[in-house]
């Protein structure tokens, strides 16, 4: 994906940059209730009337892509849905 601007790219830059900073920063809340977090987060995402992630026709991406598509913030959830899947005996 192209971007037209050197000032999007670098915007594009810092949001990944910010987004690994705050990963790290928000990891030991994630590590114990990420899973709660996360799917409150995607619910509001995917909701009905929601602008979407990704806009093919207007070429833009929004910010929320990066983070649902982050793999450390995924990485950071897996134990608490670990936890969550033995608790209520779902695999």
């Amino acid at each position: 994906m192209r971007y037209a601007t050197r000032a999007e790219r670098v915007r594009i830059a810092g949001l990944r940059v910010l987004l690994w900073a705050g990963a790290l920063v928000a990891s030991p809340v994630l590590l114990i209730v990420g899973r709660p977090i996360r799917r409150r987060y995607l619910r509001h995402l995917y909701r009905d009337g929601a602008p979407p992630l990704i806009d093919k026709r207007q070429g833009w991406v929004s910010a929320h892509w990066f983070v649902v598509t982050h793999p450390l913030l995924r990485l950071l959830c897996l134990p608490s849905d670990a936890v969550a899947r033995r608790v209520l005996g779902r695999g």
